[in-house]
Order: structure tokens, then C-alpha cells, then sequence
């Protein structure tokens, strides 16, 4: 008997020496894996003016520098009668073939600027002004180039563009730079639960048609989008559990919702339920050692795939997280819906905004400085990249 006793005391013992996660450690890891910079790029941001796409909100024309000495545009929305000095702000990560011209990209913009907060949406790589012909849905950055490092590189651009947006918005008279949320849909809610592992600057996170992050072989490892999507998720094999690891350095850094439509097939959410979140928000808790700030996840009855972060429920736990100036949750509770897009949200009376007016870059700079946006200057640098080993 003393003999089981001594036995029960040393694994005990063992198990509560068992060490932590080296948290900053693993983020280190995912950024050299991916070739995210450290430190990120000077931003050296540029403005181009403004206009108004509605009625008290004002929208500006912006760029700023990113990986590979490429530059990212963007609009920025905000209030035209701001009353205080520091907002919150918002990050939107498009999906694939969207950009700041994309419906979901200008609606947030204006809705959550009404709430009181900045927002900035941009272009992904090869998509609108980073496109030499300016087109958008072009799939530019899904083109599979070998070797595989060419794809974990366009994984870390993507990472590292949001990244320098968190960082724009953090460096602006009017934010706070405390209460910064990005939120992504579809590829950007995968590029989105990579970026809120990493960047703990960013306070809030929001995973729209996406966030269901499976295990080997399962959806995101067999992505077709191998470029922006499978084969950087495979490259994360040394954090072991990839979802539930990832969703610990998500609670290290701040509150995660993942929200989802229950029909939804682009993402596998079929078979991605209440059992699969339920089970990996478990998971996650054992990996983290504590329930703090793991992931809240949403499941809309028979909601396809959709950028739910312009639904109510969104809206009231950006509120919740964020603190709105101009909304409170119960004038959101109060709120008109519209049904558009096979989904309901909030804005009904927002309209289209001019894809003229969204050009951020005036056409004689985009003229005269083109390699610095477009899909091909960054093929031709990360190949060179490859070759020679550079970071």
C-alpha cells in the first residue's frame, strides 16, 4: 500500500510539473513557418483624400506598405460627426475573390462606421488595384506555384497585410488602439484565425464562414485552394493539434466568435456542427488551461455561407467586446433586418458604393507606381525569395 501511494504521488507530482505551451515560442514559430516579418515592414502610410458613400459617413482613399516592398490600398470608413477622440476599429479579410469593392466589404465599412468605429477594408493580392488590369474574382493568389514554400510565402503576405491594416488603424489620431477587432470571411476567416494567433495587439477576432478548424486530411489540409489555404495550414503540423493550439494562442491574445451558417457547404459546416465546436471549445480548453476568452461559436439555422459579421448577433457581441460610442445593445436589439445575399443583416438602407469611388489609389500614381501592388511583382520576389533562402 505505501508502495501505491508513492506511485500516485509521483505521476501527481509529474502532472501538475507537466510544462505549459512556450506561447510566444509558438507564435515565433507560425510567423517564420509562414515568413511573416518580425518586425513587420515600415507602414509608411499614404492618404489620397476622401469622400462620403453615405449620408454622415465619411470613407478614406489610403495605402500602406506590406511584405516584399508591396503596398496594400485601402478605404477606411469612419463617422462624419465624430464626437470623441478614440474609437474602436475593424479589420475586414475578404474572401476569395472579394475585395474592397465586394458588397460585404462596403456595407461593414458603413454600418459599423454608423455604430462609431473605423473601418478599414483593402485588396488581397492580386484582386482589384493589386491586379495589373484592376479586375476583381480574378483568383490571382489560388494560381498553385511550386515549390511549396511559394505557397506558405502568399500565406504569410496575406497574414502580414492584415496585420500592417491592425497596425495603420493602431497609429490614427481617432482609434483606440486597445479595441482593434479584425474580422475575416471564408479564406479570410482562415487567414483571420492565423493572424488573431499571432498579432496579440488585436483585441477581438470574428471567423464568418469558417473557424471550424479540422484535423489531418480534413477540410482546410485538402483545400483545393492550396496556395492561400492547405498548404500553409499543413505547414503547421509542429503545433501538433493545429485547431485547438491555435484557439489557445486566440484565448492568450482575446475573445474569438466563430459564426456559421448550419447549411453551409463551402466550409464544410454540414459536418462541422454543434458536436464538432463543441468538442474543439473542449479541446481548446485543455490546451489552454483555462476557459478565458476561448472562442464563443454561433450556428445560423439553415444559413448558408455568408459573411455573418453583419448580422445581429454580431453586431451584439462586437458590442459586447468592443463598445460601440454611437450604438448601444439595445438600440441594436431594436434594429431593422434586410434580407440580401441569402441572409439577413442589418443596414437596410445602405446602397452600392461606386466601384470608381472605391479606387484608393488615384490613376496617375497607380499608373507610375503598378509594380508596387500587383500579383506579379510579388511572384517575381518571393521566387527569388526561394532561391536564395531569404526569410
Amino acid at each position: 500500500m505505501p508502495g501505491r501511494f508513492v506511485l500516485l504521488a509521483l505521476i501527481a507530482c509529474s502532472a501538475v510539473a507537466a510544462p505549459h505551451p512556450d506561447w510566444p515560442n509558438l507564435r515565433k514559430q507560425m510567423r517564420e513557418t509562414l515568413h511573416v516579418p518580425d518586425p513587420l515592414p515600415r507602414l509608411e502610410s499614404k492618404s489620397y483624400g476622401s469622400f462620403s458613400p453615405a449620408p454622415d459617413v465619411v470613407a478614406d482613399r489610403v495605402s500602406y506598405a506590406t511584405d516584399y516592398s508591396l503596398r496594400v490600398p485601402a478605404i477606411v470608413y469612419h463617422s462624419a460627426g465624430a464626437t470623441i477622440t478614440k474609437h474602436p476599429a475593424l479589420v475586414v479579410i475578404n474572401g476569395h475573390g472579394g475585395d474592397k469593392s465586394s458588397w460585404y466589404a462596403y456595407w461593414t465599412g458603413i454600418l459599423y462606421a454608423r455604430a462609431g468605429a473605423v473601418v478599414l477594408t483593402y485588396d488581397p493580392i492580386g484582386e482589384y488595384e493589386r491586379n495589373k488590369e484592376r479586375r476583381s474574382q480574378t483568383g490571382q493568389h489560388d494560381q498553385l506555384v511550386p515549390p511549396d514554400d511559394m505557397a506558405r510565402r502568399m500565406g504569410g503576405l496575406m497574414i502580414t497585410d492584415a496585420m500592417q491594416g491592425v497596425r495603420y488603424l493602431s497609429e490614427r489620431r481617432d482609434v483606440d488602439a486597445k479595441r482593434i477587432a479584425v474580422l475575416g470571411f471564408s479564406m479570410g476567416s482562415f487567414i483571420n484565425s492565423l493572424v488573431c494567433a499571432i498579432d496579440t495587439s488585436i483585441h477581438a477576432c470574428v471567423l464568418a464562414g469558417g473557424g471550424d478548424l479540422d484535423g489531418p486530411g480534413g477540410y482546410w489540409d485538402s483545400s483545393g485552394k492550396k496556395m492561400c489555404q492547405g498548404i500553409p495550414y499543413q505547414s503547421l503540423a509542429f503545433l501538433g493539434d493545429r485547431g485547438p493550439m491555435i484557439f489557445a494562442l486566440h484565448a492568450k491574445r482575446g475573445p474569438t466568435l466563430a459564426i456559421n451558417g448550419t447549411a453551409d457547404r463551402v466550409v464544410d459546416i454540414s459536418h462541422h456542427g454543434q458536436d464538432f465546436f463543441e468538442g474543439l471549445r473542449k479541446q481548446t480548453i485543455a490546451v489552454s488551461g483555462s476557459s478565458k476568452d476561448v472562442f464563443d461559436f454561433t450556428l445560423i439555422p439553415e444559413g448558408g455561407h455568408s459573411p455573418y459579421f453583419l448580422t445581429k448577433t454580431a453586431a451584439l457581441w462586437l458590442e459586447d467586446k468592443l463598445k460601440f460610442p454611437d450604438w448601444t445593445k439595445k438600440q441594436i436589439e431594436a434594429m431593422p433586418e434586410i434580407e440580401t445575399h441569402g441572409m439577413k443583416v442589418l443596414g437596410p438602407d445602405i446602397t452600392a458604393v461606386s466601384r470608381d469611388d472605391l479606387h484608393a489609389i488615384p490613376d496617375a500614381v497607380w499608373q507610375s507606381q503598378q509594380e508596387s501592388y500587383i500579383y506579379e511583382t510579388w511572384l517575381d520576389r518571393a521566387q527569388v525569395a526561394v532561391r536564395t533562402g531569404a526569410p
